[in-house]
């Protein structure tokens, strides 16, 4: 399918921070970073579902999908003393049993043998919270810095895995020198209790904490004992108060809604409105506002009639009109348990737009209806000079319904883009946006922006106090399904505040980018020592669904045998407890090329390298460029890690590294710099997603997975070219924030059994995306319908192929 060419592009959203380390290497500024090992392929290990059934084996070899499926790693033990050896010689992130003639296992000095090893901990290189684009270092300079590849790792501080870290209620202890935290890679003397610190080699003393008569009993502290642990501190004393540990429960939430919706609209909204109230739990709290050229704030004192006051929206609000509210006799935040009713009531009594107006010309006050919100959940805290008041209950959450861009009052852009000072008025309305998002932000109160409908919303202008606050913003084709689940899923996904994210590295390397969901601290947020050399990032939110991109380089060619990297995040979740989590990750340096290439995760390399590229296209033009850098990627990875073909100057591209060149054709076409999606207000939500994105999101983003269902219900996964599409069968294909499902023509004209292969493929797409936010979009069609574009857009080209090729790429 030809690309057809970009739509002109207007002024670009903020994306997700970046940062990058003034100390930084000039030759890693414009590099992309890691690289990946290979996986094994789903073509050999075909995936199973829970429903319905899995698919039979393979009865001849097929060629790997372009992004093999990963598996989640294992999760750490309670006490994983089990830290697989980074001794073993295996590059898979499978475990293996090594020979019982390999070296002893040490930990904290002390021998262990192999046998006696918990089978179910992971290797040193596998973490469920870490992924390296490389499970060994290489110890030559110049290839580990090669741009075209690099080093790096995604780490997603705040995702919860059972079993969890063990919680130790009581303050870490330190290295006095850099600030690094004592881990089980410390060389701990039993006789004095002194550790030495892994980071900057200095001594540190116990107290005599760790003078113990045997290695062995240093295992008792989590702490030296497990590569992951959570050091948590309560900030109430009352006696048995214990922190919940479970954060997927409902904070109080704020619901804006847009009143100037078309009656169409207005109906799904409603409907989605309804679904989400009664999906909360009964001790959630929740608040109700309208904007449009006012803001209404519902009060739920008054019973079955619906009442509001009413705050002009033309402004921000006046300190008296707040105090007016804070202090009066209305009620605007209820638990759902005993205003259930009255919120029913309220969406339906909600009218569609009257006036003649077209939806992009109405006037909607969205940043004064935010800042009433925000008065309202400061209370009275609001008439403090500094600090703010934390109670009981939690971070907040506004969720904004919007259905067109914000037109009135401040923070507003003109209604016409060709309006003569347009670019100046929305660069100003973009900075207020920026600092109400940093507001919110600071009084522990995320915004998620959920648009729907053909009206364009103005994400440059909407971007920045969502991605400040630490929330989202997404866009719908409606206010239906996938509208309403993103609601419920928006209110009740884990978020902690007030983060603070620190990356510590052996003196051998260096962070050189930091791709994420925050921005850099001041050194003023954080605690600071003599010789502290860590990069600290103030997040905007600690969420399951986010990850950061860390790139590193080394400073210089690594003489020693291990590396070694520590994260930690400290946070406040919103039981009102103190939360540290350090994980400490410990990998193994190599000589040799090969043993390095053997290593290399392709997978995880694939994202890291698409989000260092997708950060720099914030426009079509922009894009148009990065797909001619991936060319040119792909070409330098060759020549720098392939063998040269005899009598020819063309390389052959590493045979350890063979899905990564087909996940990064993807990325050149599909939606985040392709040219199959026709809006750039889409593309840039796109990207924004995928720079803070989960490492599963971003690969399924990245590269889409293709999976066929089979007669007898099973299910095979295919790569994703398209001669999976065949007339006999139907085809699911994951994109991330898309799911399609594509029926052929000889399968349609069986009524039967064409039913009978939807609901199975339509019951596997819900599966596949249960636990996904923002939920995916599900489409279903049939071959030669209009919107089968969508996809054979997102498949590789391959019926020109030559017959051979064909051959191999088909399935038996």
């Amino acid at each position: 399918m030809e690309e057809t060419p970009p739509q002109p592009a207007h002024a670009s959203p903020p994306f997700p921070a970046v940062f990058t380390p003034p100390s930084a290497f000039s030759s890693g500024r414009g590099s992309p970073s890691p690289s990946p090992s290979p996986s094994p392929s789903p073509a050999a290990a075909p995936a199973h579902f829970s429903t319905p059934p899995g698919p039979p084996v393979f009865s001849s070899p097929l060629r790997p999908a372009a992004v093999p499926f990963r598996a989640t790693p294992a999760s750490p033990q309670p006490v994983p003393f089990a830290a697989r050896t980074a001794y073993s010689s295996s590059s898979s992130s499978a475990a293996v049993s090594l020979p019982t003639s390999s070296a002893p296992h040490f930990l904290n000095g002390v021998a262990t043998p192999h046998g006696h090893l918990p089978s179910a901990a992971p290797p040193p290189e596998e973490s469920p919270y870490v992924l390296f684009s490389a499970h060994k270092v290489l110890k030559q300079k110049k290839l580990l810095n090669t741009p075209s590849l690099g080093f790096g790792a995604l780490v997603s501080p705040g995702r919860e895995v059972t079993p969890g870290p063990e919680a130790v209620e009581r303050d870490p202890r330190r290295c006095l020198n850099c600030g690094a935290y004592v881990n089980l890679y410390c060389d701990v003397s039993i006789s004095s209790g002194q550790w030495r610190c892994v980071i900057c080699k200095r001594q540190n003393d116990s107290e005599e904490e760790f003078v113990v008569s045997s290695k062995h009993d240093l295992l008792q502290w989590p702490e030296l004992a497990s590569s992951a642990v959570n050091y948590v501190q309560s900030r109430n004393r009352t006696p048995g108060f214990v922190p919940v540990p479970d954060t997927r429960v409902s904070g109080p939430v704020f619901i804006l809604i847009d009143e100037c919706l078309d009656e169409a609209h207005l109906q799904h909204l409603q409907g989605s409105l309804h679904a989400f109230v009664d999906s909360l739990s009964p001790t959630a709290r929740i608040g109700i506002i309208s904007y449009g050229r006012t803001v209404s704030v519902y009060d739920f004192s008054e019973g079955a009639a619906v009442s509001a006051d009413v705050l002009p929206g033309n402004k921000s609000p006046t300190h008296e009109s707040l105090k007016t509210l804070i202090y009066g006799t209305g009620v605007y935040l209820s638990p759902i348990h005993a205003s259930l009713p009255v919120a029913h009531t309220i969406f339906s009594s909600l009218r569609p737009y009257q006036l003649s107006v077209t939806e992009v010309s109405r006037d909607r006050c969205l940043g004064a209806a935010v800042e009433v919100a925000l008065g309202i959940i400061q209370g009275p805290s609001m008439e403090l000079s500094r600090g703010i008041i934390k109670r009981a209950g939690g971070n907040y959450r506004i969720l904004v319904c919007a259905g067109g861009p914000s037109t009135f009052g401040p923070g507003s852009v003109p209604h016409s883009i060709q309006h003569p000072n347009y670019a100046y008025l929305e660069k100003t309305a973009m900075k207020w946006m920026e600092r109400l998002g940093h507001e919110a932000q600071r009084h522990s109160t995320i915004v998620d922006i959920l648009c729907a409908g053909t009206c364009p919303v103005r994400v440059p202008v909407l971007q920045p106090l969502a991605m400040c606050s630490g929330g989202v913003l997404l866009l719908h084709d409606d206010f239906g399904e996938a509208f309403g689940v993103n609601m419920q899923r928006a209110s009740t996904r884990a978020a902690g505040s007030h983060g603070l994210f620190e990356i510590r590295c052996s003196d051998d390397m260096l962070v050189t980018q930091v791709i994420g969901p925050g921005e850099e601290a001041s050194p003023d947020s954080h605690e600071t020592f003599k010789h502290d050399t860590s990069f600290c990032i103030q997040m905007h939110s600690v969420e399951e669904t986010q990850s950061f991109s860390v790139s590193m380089e080394a400073k210089g060619d690594i003489k020693n045998d291990f590396v070694y990297f520590q994260f930690a995040v400290h946070y406040s979740n919103m039981y009102q407890a103190e939360i540290t989590r350090v994980i400490t990750m410990r990998l193994q340096t190599v000589d040799g090329l090969s043993a390095y290439l053997a290593s290399v995760q392709d997978d995880v390399a694939s994202v890291i390298i698409g989000k260092r590229t997708v950060l720099s296209a914030r426009t079509a033009s922009d894009a148009i460029d990065m797909r001619l850098t991936i060319d040119e990627r792909v070409k330098d990875i060759a020549h720098k890690f392939g063998t040269q073909i005899p009598k020819s100057k063309l390389y052959r591209f590493p045979k350890e590294m063979a899905s990564l060149p087909e996940c990064l054709f993807h990325l050149r076409r599909g939606p985040l710099l392709g040219s199959i999606i026709g809006h750039e207000d889409e593309r840039s939500v796109l990207r924004n997603l995928f720079l803070n994105a989960s490492f599963d999101l971003s690969l399924r983003m990245l590269a889409p997975r293709c999976i066929m269902h089979r007669e007898g219900g099973t299910f095979e996964e295919l790569p994703a070219y398209d001669l999976a599409m065949q007339s006999n069968a139907a085809v699911v294909l994951d994109h991330g924030t898309d799911i399609f499902i594509w029926l052929g023509a000889e399968l349609a004209a069986q009524e039967g059994q064409s039913a009978a292969a939807l609901a199975a493929c339509r019951t596997l797409a819900e599966e596949l995306s249960e636990l996904r936010f923002p939920a995916p979009r599900i489409l279903s069609f049939k071959e030669g319908s209009s919107q089968a574009r969508y996809f054979v857009s997102r498949l590789i080209p391959a019926h020109k192929d030559p017959t051979y090729e064909q051959v191999i790429l088909s399935y038996p």
